[in-house]
C-alpha cells in the first residue's frame, strides 16, 4: 500500500547543538524519548521518524525539549511529510495504539519558522494563508518573512500549532503535503522574549 492512501507521516529531522559535547545531548535525547509507536532509523546525518501523526509530533517534540533541557543552545530542522506516492506502508507502526507515551510538560521558549508545500495543490497560495492565519489566533505567530513564517512561543503550544495545521492543510483530494520547521532554542539572541 502507498502513504498516498494511508495515514502514515513521516519526519525527518536533525538536531544541532551548539557545544563540543553535541552527542551526548543528541544521543541522551533520544534515550529520554519513549519511541513507542513509531519506526526510526538514525543515519550520519539525520533520524527518520515513521508512524501515525499523532505520534510522529509527540515524538520530535519530546526528543527536542529532551535537548533544550540541556540548557544547551540547540537547533532543530525538520521536514515532515505525508501523502507522498513514492513511499511505502513497510517501516511505518501503523498498527500502534493512539495513546501518545511522552507527556513532559516542561515550559520551553523556542523560536521558530515554517513552510507549508501543499503538493499539486492548485489553491496552495490561500491554504498556506489559512494556515497562516490560524497561527495568529493560536497566538504563536511571530513574524512574516521571505519562505517562511515565524512562529514562537511554548514548546507545547507551538508544536501544538505544527500538528494541527499538518493535518488541516491536507484534504482526500491533496494529500500529499511537505512542512518544514526550524528550531532554534536556548539561544543568547532569546533574553528578550518571555519565557512562559
Amino acid at each position: 500500500m502507498e502513504c498516498g492512501t494511508s495515514k502514515i507521516v513521516g519526519c525527518r529531522f536533525s538536531l544541532h547543538p551548539m557545544t563540543g559535547d553535541f552527542i551526548s545531548v543528541i544521543k541522551g535525547a533520544l534515550e529520554a524519548t519513549d519511541l513507542t509507536g513509531v519506526w526510526k532509523h538514525t543515519d550520519d546525518v539525520s533520524t527518520v521518524i515513521r508512524g501515525q501523526e499523532q505520534h510522529v509530533f509527540n515524538v520530535i517534540k519530546a526528543i527536542t525539549l529532551h535537548a533544550a533541557k540541556t540548557g544547551e543552545h540547540v537547533a532543530m530542522n525538520a521536514t515532515f511529510s505525508a501523502g507522498c506516492p513514492g513511499d511505502t506502508a513497510g517501516d511505518s507502526y501503523m498498527e500502534a495504539d493512539s495513546n501518545i507515551h511522552n507527556h513532559d510538560e516542561t515550559k520551553q521558549y523556542v523560536s521558530s519558522q515554517f513552510a507549508l508545500y501543499p503538493m499539486n495543490h492548485p489553491d496552495y497560495m490561500n491554504v498556506i494563508y489559512r494556515e497562516v492565519d490560524r497561527a495568529k489566533e493560536r497566538g504563536v505567530f511571530n513574524d512574516s518573512m521571505h519562505y517562511a513564517s515565524g512562529i514562537h512561543g511554548d514548546i507545547h503550544e507551538v508544536f501544538d500549532f505544527y500538528e494541527e495545521t499538518f493535518g488541516a492543510a491536507r484534504s482526500e483530494e491533496h494529500r500529499h503535503l511537505v512542512m518544514t520547521v526550524s528550531m532554534s532554542i536556548n539561544s543568547p539572541s532569546h533574553k528578550g522574549n518571555h519565557h512562559a
